[in-house]
């Protein structure tokens, strides 16, 4: 299912419509006070910053989308000094505060992107094959039509978990040579003529191959590992993370960070020494998830997942992506 952040759109081409997701358990678990400054690393419409500086925190709120930040001036003016907007990606969040209270992280492209036919990440409206959130660097349209078949293959198979993977990437391959692909329905079309439709399917063919594209060109889970050990660097004692994700591959990752930055006991059972790790985390209680009634009222809440940790005084440790088991996948440069 194609991830997605916290906010609906209104109907019509008017003003997206704020629905932030789980937001009570993101405030239930952050626990924010006044005077406290709470890093909120995925700004989108300002969903929970709002609900945190309501409760009289001050913010620091990260947005790589340069809309969102242009959204966001104006909350920011009537702040009273309380919110810095701040255009950047997350992965940095460290630079821009420290010995901070809290850090809250929205994992996925916003729904009002997604809405948005002209920024391409979707193919429900044509717009051209884009997808960058910060309208920088490589597009999905140079993924498509640059990279090899095997390339293609490998980033449709394992970010968006597609079976057709390399069927699809054949014929993109094939299909290009003659015309490149220009337009998120053109490419979307080319899919479901190439592999069909089974009527059982409740999601477009496409809609994998999307999904895997917009993670790759927004080098979306790298970004989160990143912005992870940033998020341990930033944290106070005693400081809260807490970070909401709406795919397995994104929850896996916060999953292992939890477990490997606990102190779990290194090593097997069966030999006479193991090794325990330094605890720059402990956990607080389990994934939550959204209820039958946030649901009905937002659709696009089901997949959500919060996972939450509050940071121990041990020093941060290093920043060793290998605790992620990432794939291997071709280079594409990012902002930074």
């Amino acid at each position: 299912m194609m991830a997605s952040r916290s906010e609906n759109a209104g109907p019509g081409d008017g003003p997206a419509r704020h629905i932030p997701v789980l937001l009570d358990e993101v405030i239930a678990a952050l626990a924010p006070q006044a005077g406290d400054t709470i890093i909120d690393g995925t700004f989108g419409a300002g969903g929970y910053t709002r609900a945190l500086l309501g409760r009289g925190a001050a913010v620091v709120a990260i947005d790589r989308d340069p809309d969102a930040i242009a959204a966001g001036r104006e909350l920011e003016t009537g702040s009273g000094g309380k919110l810095r907007l701040i255009h950047g990606p997350f992965s940095r969040l460290d630079e821009y505060a420290r010995e901070v209270d809290g850090v809250v992280l929205d994992i996925g492209v916003s729904s009002m992107q997604l809405d948005q036919g002209e920024r391409g990440f979707s193919f429900r409206a044509d717009g051209p094959l884009d997808m960058r959130m910060a309208k920088a660097g490589m597009s999905a349209a140079d993924v498509v039509n640059r990279f090899k078949a095997g390339d293609l293959a490998r980033i449709f198979g394992f970010l968006g978990e597609e079976r057709h993977a390399g069927r699809i990437a054949r014929m993109i391959e094939k299909r290009r040579a003659t015309r490149p692909f220009e337009r998120t329905r053109d490419l979307a079309e080319a899919i479901a003529d190439h592999i069909g439709r089974n009527p059982k399917d409740k999601i477009h063919p496409a809609t994998r191959v999307f999904q895997a594209l917009r993670i790759f060109v927004n080098d979306e889970l790298g970004e989160l590992a990143q912005a992870l050990f940033a998020a341990e660097r930033a944290l106070k004692p005693g400081g809260r993370l807490v970070v909401v994700t709406f795919h397995s591959l994104e929850d896996r990752i916060v999953k292992r960070f939890i477990a490997d930055r606990s102190g779990n006991v290194a090593g097997s059972r069966h030999l006479p020494q193991t090794q325990i790790r330094t605890a720059r985390f402990d956990k607080a209680g389990g994934a939550v998830g959204p209820s039958e009634a946030e649901i009905e009222a937002n659709p696009r809440a089901r997949s959500a997942k919060l996972r939450a940790a509050i940071r121990t005084d041990a020093p941060a440790g290093a920043a060793d992506l290998s605790i992620f088991g990432l794939p291997k996948l071709p280079e594409v440069r990012h902002e930074r």
